[in-house]
C-alpha cells in the first residue's frame, strides 16, 4: 500500500487547461501555508469571469484582514460562504471523502456527499448535505437524516441532461456494499428522476423531503439554456436554494461530447438566476450555491457580487488535496490517490490531508476577507449583488446586458485557435477504435473558455433538459437519430454524410462498406459498384445526383457564400441544396442559418433539403449544432477518417469506419436525449432555441438569430 502524504510534482502541461499550473502553484500556497497569497490576479484567459475585474482593485493583503466572512444560510451558520462540491464515494476513494466532511465541521463550512451513499465516517459528520439523486444509490430514511440538509441532484455542469456515470472497474467491493450494486458493473444514473417529470412534482419531493426529515432541501441543477425560469420554479416550489452547476465543472467521468457542447458558464448562470428572483420577488430567504470553476477568492468575490450567497469549491478542493489534473479520474488510476480505484494499491493519509484541506480554506477565506477590505466593505453580506462594483473588459454587449455591468465592449473574431487540436485528435483516436461514445474526467477544456474558438459553432453551447422538462435517457430508451432526405428516397440513420471523392482506395472502400452496414451514406463523385443505393453521385448511378449546375431533380452545389443566399430562392424542381463551406467565402453556420430562415420565410422549407458540407467539420458536436442551425444532413469530409487514425495501425480500417460512424450517432443520441429530443429529424432541426451563444460577436450572433447564454 502506498499512502501519499505530500504533494507530487505538477506534469507540465502540453495542452491548454483551465486549471494552469499557475492556477495550482496558488491553491498549493493556500494549503501549505492557510495565509493569503493574492487577490484580483489577472488571467489571459477568454473567461467571461476572467473578464469581469472589479473597478477598485488594491492588490495589498494583510494576514489579519478586518472584514468578516461569516454568513448563514438555510438557518445554517458558515464561517465563510464555501461549498465543498458534492463528491461522491466511488468517484473519490474514500479517504478524500473522509476528509472533506470532516474539514466542513473543522472549519465551519459545509460538504456535499455526492450521489454515492454515505461512507460510515463521512455519516459520523454533521456540516454535510446528503444527495439524493436520480438512482437514489444507498440513499434510504436513515442515509437522508444524517447531516444538515438535503440535495436533491437534478444536474450537474459536467454532464447536464444525463445521469451519472462510475465507471464498472471502480465499482469494487465497498462501493458495491454502499451504493448496493454490483461488483465490476457500470453505475449509470437515469438522466431525468423517474418520478420528477414536471415543476409540480420537484414540488412533491421538496414537501415530502421536508416533512421527513425536517431538514433544509436544496435542489442541484446544471447551468443550461432555461436557467431563469428553472430556479424561479425551484424558489416556487419550496427549496431552501439552489446549487447551480456551470459549464466546465470538474467530475469523475463524462462523455466528451456532453462536457464539451452542454451548459452555459456559471457567471451568466448566477446574474440571470438572481435577477429573475428579485424581480419576481423571492430571492430572500433563497440561497443561490454558485459551483463550477470556482478557482479562487477573487472568482468567489465576482460570484456573489452577480448574485450568488456561497460558492462551491469542487476541484479546487481536490488540487489542495494534491490533485495534479492528469484528466484519469475514469479509469481509476489516479496518481494521488483521489480519484483511484480502491484496490488496496494506494490512499491519501488523511492527516495530510486534513491539514492542507484546512489550511486552503483559512486562506482562501482570508483571501475573500481581503478583496472586502480592498473593496470598503465589512461583510461577506454586503457585497451581494453589488453589481455596481464590477466593470466588464472585452465582453459583447449582449452578456454585459446579462451580466447587469458596466463594461468595455469588444467584438472578438470567431477564429481564434486551432481546428484540429491534440485533444480532439486523441478523442477521434479513441472514438474509431472504441465505437462508443468517449469518456473523460474533470473540467472540459473546450472552447470558448479554455481552447481558442476555431470556428462559429465553438462559441455555441447546446441545452439539457432539467425541471421544466426532463431529459431523455439514451442509455436507456431508444433516440431517433434518423433522417429522411429527398422526399423519403434517402434513409440515414444519422445525419451524417461522409466525403469520399479524393480519399484514398483503402479509406474509400472502408467508409462505403461502413456507410452501407449503418444505414448511412457517402458524398462522391462517380458510384462504386455494390454501395450505389448508399451514393450520393455526380453520375446517374447513385441513389441521388448532383451538380454543380441546376439540373432537374437533382441537388445542387452551391458555394457558401452571399450570393447562394439569394439563388436559392430562385430554383425549383429539384430535392435541395449542398451549400460547401470550401468553395465560398461565408462561414458555413451564417450561410444554412440565412438560407433555413429565408426559406421559412417563404413558406418553402420543408421542400427543399439543407445539405451542410465542409472539411471544417470535425465531429457529432458539429454536426448537432449545424442541425439546430438549419441544415438537414451534414457532409464531412473523409479527412475526420484521417485524423482519427491518426499514425497508428491502419489494419481493419472497415471495423474502424464501423466504430467512426456508429460512435458519431451515439454521441448525437447523447446531446438530443440531454436536450429532451426523442427525434433529432423532427424536433433539433432548425430549432436554435436549444442553442445559446457565450459570449459570440453581436454581429454573428444576430445574423445566426441564436440567444446569448443566460438570456430569457
Amino acid at each position: 500500500m502506498l499512502v501519499i502524504k505530500q504533494y507530487l510534482p505538477i506534469p507540465k502541461q502540453t495542452d491548454n487547461e483551465f486549471w494552469t499550473v499557475e492556477r495550482i502553484e496558488h491553491i498549493r500556497k493556500l494549503a501549505l501555508t492557510g495565509k493569503p497569497q493574492m487577490i484580483f490576479p489577472k488571467w489571459n484567459s477568454l473567461r467571461i469571469l476572467d473578464r469581469v475585474r472589479f473597478k477598485k482593485e488594491d492588490g495589498s493583503i494583510s494576514d489579519s484582514p478586518k472584514a468578516k466572512t461569516l454568513t448563514k444560510i438555510a438557518g445554517i451558520e458558515m464561517s465563510a460562504p464555501l461549498y465543498l462540491g458534492d463528491m461522491s464515494y466511488g468517484a473519490l476513494s474514500g479517504n478524500p471523502n473522509i476528509i472533506i466532511a470532516k474539514v466542513a465541521d473543522l472549519t465551519g463550512t459545509l460538504a456535499g456527499t455526492g450521489e454515492g451513499g454515505l461512507h460510515p465516517e463521512v455519516a459520523k459528520s454533521k456540516r454535510i448535505f446528503v444527495q439524493w439523486a436520480s438512482a437514489r444509490f444507498g440513499v434510504d430514511f436513515d442515509v437522508l437524516m444524517h447531516g444538515a440538509g438535503i440535495v436533491i441532484k437534478i444536474g450537474q455542469g459536467a454532464k447536464p441532461g444525463i445521469g451519472g456515470h462510475l465507471p464498472g472497474s471502480k465499482v469494487t467491493e465497498p462501493i458495491s456494499l454502499t451504493r448496493r450494486i454490483p461488483i465490476g458493473i457500470d453505475a449509470i444514473s437515469p438522466a431525468p428522476h423517474h418520478d420528477i417529470y414536471s415543476i409540480e412534482d420537484l414540488g412533491q419531493r421538496i414537501e415530502a423531503l421536508k416533512e421527513a426529515t425536517g431538514k433544509p432541501v436544496f435542489v442541484k441543477v446544471a447551468a443550461t439554456n432555461y436557467i431563469p425560469y428553472i430556479v424561479s420554479g425551484i424558489a416556487r416550489m419550496g427549496a431552501d436554494g439552489v446549487i447551480i452547476d456551470g459549464h466546465g465543472a470538474g467530475t469523475g467521468a463524462t462523455p466528451i461530447v456532453i462536457r464539451d457542447n452542454v451548459g452555459i458558464p456559471i457567471e451568466l448562470a448566477v446574474a440571470s438566476a438572481d435577477k429573475v428572483l428579485r424581480e419576481q420577488g423571492m430571492r430572500e430567504k433563497f440561497t443561490i450555491i454558485a459551483a463550477g470553476r470556482v478557482a479562487d477568492a477573487t472568482d468567489a468575490a465576482k460570484l456573489i457580487a452577480l448574485g450568488a450567497d456561497v460558492v462551491s469549491v469542487g476541484t479546487g478542493a481536490l488540487i489542495a488535496m494534491g490533485c495534479v489534473m492528469v484528466h484519469k479520474c475514469h479509469i481509476g488510476s489516479c496518481p494521488t490517490a483521489l480519484t483511484n480505484k480502491i484496490d488496496g494499491t494506494r490512499m491519501i493519509d488523511i492527516d495530510f490531508g486534513l491539514k492542507v484541506l484546512v489550511n486552503y480554506i483559512q486562506g482562501f477565506s482570508l483571501e475573500l476577507a481581503n478583496i472586502l477590505d480592498n473593496l470598503g466593505l465589512s461583510s461577506i453580506n454586503e457585497l451581494k449583488g453589488r453589481r455596481d462594483l464590477l466593470i466588464g473588459k472585452g465582453l459583447s454587449r449582449e452578456t454585459l446586458t446579462i451580466l447587469g455591468i458596466e463594461g468595455e465592449e469588444e467584438e472578438l473574431p470567431p477564429k481564434l485557435g486551432e481546428l484540429w487540436s491534440r485533444r480532439r485528435k486523441v478523442y477521434l483516436h479513441e472514438l474509431v477504435n472504441k465505437g462508443d461514445p468517449v469518456i473523460t474526467s474533470m473540467g472540459s477544456t473546450a472552447p470558448p473558455d479554455v481552447e481558442k474558438p476555431a470556428r462559429i459553432v465553438d462559441w455555441l453551447r447546446s441545452d439539457g433538459a432539467q425541471v421544466t422538462r426532463p431529459s431523455i435517457d439514451p442509455y436507456r430508451e431508444d433516440i431517433d437519430t434518423s433522417f429522411y432526405l429527398a422526399g423519403g428516397k434517402i434513409y440515414l440513420s444519422l445525419p451524417v454524410i461522409f466525403d469520399i471523392i479524393d480519399a484514398p482506395e483503402d479509406e474509400k472502400n472502408a467508409l462505403q462498406w461502413a456507410s452501407l452496414a449503418l444505414s448511412s451514406a457517402v458524398f462522391t463523385y462517380e458510384s462504386s459498384r455494390f454501395y450505389e443505393e448508399i451514393s450520393i453521385s455526380h453520375d446517374e448511378k447513385g441513389i441521388m445526383k448532383w451538380s454543380k449546375d441546376y439540373e432537374l431533380g437533382s441537388y445542387i452545389l452551391l458555394p457558401s457564400d452571399e450570393k447562394s443566399i439569394e439563388e436559392v430562392v430562385e430554383l425549383k424542381g429539384i430535392p435541395g441544396f449542398i451549400i460547401d463551406e470550401d468553395l465560398g467565402n461565408q462561414d458555413l453556420e451564417i450561410v444554412i442559418s440565412e438560407i433555413d430562415t429565408k426559406l421559412k420565410k417563404m413558406g418553402i422549407r420543408k421542400k427543399f433539403d439543407l445539405i451542410a458540407k465542409s472539411s471544417r467539420i470535425r465531429d457529432s458536436g458539429d454536426v448537432f449544432k449545424f442541425i439546430a442551425l438549419g441544415a438537414d444532413s451534414v457532409i464531412m469530409s473523409y479527412k475526420v477518417f484521417e485524423v482519427a487514425l491518426g499514425e497508428g495501425n491502419r489494419s481493419d480500417l472497415k471495423s474502424k469506419a464501423f466504430n467512426l460512424i456508429a460512435g458519431f450517432k451515439k454521441e448525437i443520441a447523447l446531446l438530443a436525449g440531454a436536450a429532451g429530443v426523442y427525434s433529432v429529424q423532427s424536433t433539433l432541426t432548425g430549432n436554435r432555441e436549444l442553442l445559446r451563444a457565450v459570449n459570440l460577436n453581436s454581429y454573428i450572433l444576430q445574423k445566426l438569430r441564436v440567444k446569448v447564454a443566460g438570456s430569457l
